[in-house]
Order: C-alpha cells, then sequence, then structure tokens
C-alpha cells in the first residue's frame, strides 16, 4: 500500500494545513496554528470540500493523540524509556501553578514519590540538580527521572491547584 501524500498549504495569518486522503476516499486536515494549537477537521464524504466534524486541540492534546494513534511514537514530553524500569520526562510548570514563584523543596516531590528532578529548563538556560531552595518560576520545565509510577505521581503534584 503506497504512503498517502500529504498536501500543505499556507493559511497566512492562521498557520499550515496538512490534508491528507484516505485509502476509503475520506478527507482529512490538520490545522497547524502559530500559537501551537491543532484544529483536526473531518469532511463530508459526498462532499470533500464540507466540513462535518472539527476539533480544536491543544498542544499537549495533539501530542497524547499522537501518542494513541502511534504508540511507538515518542512523545516529546518522554525524553527515554528503558528496560530497567525507568523513564525521564519533561513536566512544565504553568504562570497558574501553584508552585509557581514557589521553592523546589515545598513540592516534596522526591519524598512523596521517588523521582528525582534532574534539571529545570528555564528561558535563560539550563539548571542542572537544582536545589531544593531553587524558586520555580511559570514557563519552567521540569526534567524528572523515576519508575512510570513515580514520573506519574511527580505529575500529578505540579498539576495540584
Amino acid at each position: 500500500m503506497a504512503i498517502p501524500r500529504v498536501r500543505t498549504t499556507a493559511l497566512p495569518g492562521v498557520g499550515t494545513q496538512y490534508g491528507l486522503t484516505t485509502r476509503e476516499h475520506r478527507q482529512l486536515s490538520v490545522i497547524a496554528h502559530r500559537d501551537g494549537s491543532r484544529t483536526l477537521n473531518v469532511y463530508h464524504s459526498d462532499d470533500p470540500d464540507s466540513c462535518s466534524q472539527s476539533f480544536r486541540l491543544t498542544r499537549d492534546e495533539s501530542a497524547a493523540l499522537v501518542d494513541a494513534l502511534l504508540p511507538d511514537h515518542h512523545s516529546p514530553a518522554l525524553l527515554h524509556n528503558n528496560d530497567l524500569g525507568l523513564v525521564a520526562e519533561r513536566l512544565p510548570v504553568t504562570g497558574t501553578s501553584r508552585w509557581n514563584g514557589r521553592l523546589l523543596g515545598d513540592t516534596r516531590m522526591r519524598t512523596e514519590t521517588g523521582a528525582s528532578i534532574v534539571a529545570v529548563l528555564r528561558r535563560t538556560g539550563a539548571v542542572p540538580s537544582p536545589a531544593p531552595d531553587f524558586r520555580l518560576a511559570g514557563g519552567d520545565t521540569l526534567i524528572v527521572i523515576g519508575t512510570r509510577e513515580g514520573v506519574d505521581a511527580a505529575a500529578a503534584i505540579l498539576g495540584r491547584e
């Protein structure tokens, strides 16, 4: 079976549209918006120019969908997974997070989850091995290593509002 051809169309002021025709002759498109969000469109089978369904997805929802469609694909958040049962993942600190402006030690992440924060990525650069007195900021990305369960628990701690 041939690999479907993806058509690319620039949408000035919006982003880029990627369209394809499935083997069942259905039309699909994804609009990659300039803000990082995506719109997934499904068109009527009898009128390929008429959209029947449209779903606006955040960047994180798009990454989750890619992971569901391609389980072997490595999520942008997943840095490494090995046979020892350890994973390394990027975990964001949002601007509205309760941890924005607070000390890393306040999260009690290592104590509660067993996962280690090995670095913090910030616009100004990377901070390796941050100490408990490191002050978190919205927009930071924590590089966390641990078991799948530990990293998931760390993500839950960061998500607590």
